[in-house]
């Protein structure tokens, strides 16, 4: 297998096309302008500095275009960093193509649309069934193909199905256990809960937020559509405010973006099972190359905390 960009250790010597997935411009300490640029393939995202940039350089290094990198990976305050010692953006010579830089789902889009199409017809309530339903098929083709997140966890191509899947085997596990739990309400939380990213965020490929993101944000963007939905569909009751308060609740304190804490035991299922797969998928993306024995590089929204790789786990 071709060794990724995140499979090389520091001090390892790179020469790698990669794709830039970000750029941030700044200004260092000696006046001087240089580029942060997030750079990608298909084993996950590095960061390099691009120092003494010049007004041409910042031109050319943009999001989604592909460049050939000679550098070195360095160790910057716990995380890796490729210090850059040659740049510049390919050719046709080159023969690369932008799907070969791109992390996917470990799970095709088939297989999700029937996962969730089954959660669908399990549910009993018709009201809120036929709201998932119409907001699902509605946003299908955005929901199977966007990620979940610009960073952080399920940031890759297809990351929000994936997301939402994942939960919805962890919360039918969960009632399981606490039949008391509504499965409907919990199924149709975790469907929607995130589908307001596909207008918060551009898209599954260099993925940044949009104006409508950045004003009005996912959560407040899909508790209007909600609403907006069951006039449509001419839903009355109860059921449309308590699924308007899973969306709005789901981060579940106000610091962390939710307007209202959980106040609805479904909704504090759904805050919960959001969060346990947020972090599995950090911590486990982040010690997938981490030998036993060894640190993982820090985490920042895990208190930047470092993961250890116990010596008798196999690799």
């Amino acid at each position: 297998m071709k060794k990724g960009i995140l499979d090389y250790q520091v001090g390892d010597q790179v020469e790698h096309f990669l794709l830039i997935n970000t750029v941030t411009k700044g200004t260092a300490s000696n006046g001087k302008p240089f580029l942060t640029l997030m750079l990608r393939d298909k084993s996950g995202e590095i960061e390099a500095k691009l120092w003494d940039c010049t007004p041409q350089d910042e031109e050319v290094y943009c999001p989604e275009n592909i460049v050939k990198v000679i550098g070195e990976v360095s160790n910057y305050r716990g995380r890796s960093q490729l210090k850059i010692k040659q740049i510049r953006i390919t050719t046709e010579l080159d023969n690369v193509e932008l799907s070969d830089f791109l992390e996917v789902a470990p799970i095709d889009k088939e297989t999700v649309i029937d996962k969730v199409t089954k959660y669908i017809f399990e549910m009993e309530n018709p009201n809120i069934q036929r709201i998932t339903r119409h907001l699902l098929k509605k946003h299908q083709e955005a929901f199977l193909e966007f990620p979940a997140a610009t960073k952080n966890h399920h940031e890759f191509v297809s990351g929000l199905a994936y997301h939402v899947v994942t939960m919805l085997d962890l919360a039918k596990a969960i009632a399981t256990i606490y039949p008391s739990l509504n499965k409907d309400l919990l199924y149709s939380g975790i469907i929607l809960h995130d589908l307001g990213k596909v207008y918060e965020l551009s898209g599954p490929i260099s993925t940044t937020y949009t104006m409508e993101g950045k004003l009005l944000g996912h959560i407040s963007i899909l508790v209007n559509e909600i609403g907006e939905t069951a006039v449509e569909l001419g839903i009355e009751g109860e059921e449309v405010t308590v699924l308007q308060h899973l969306v709005l609740s789901h981060h579940g304190k106000a610091e962390w973006g939710s307007p209202k804490p959980p106040m609805i035991k479904e909704a504090e299922m759904l805050h919960y099972i959001d969060n346990i797969d947020a972090k599995m998928n950090m911590m486990d993306r982040a010690l997938e190359r981490v030998e036993p024995g060894d640190f993982s590089d820090r985490i920042f929204p895990l208190e930047n905390r470092s993961f250890y790789k116990p010596t008798f786990y196999k690799k």
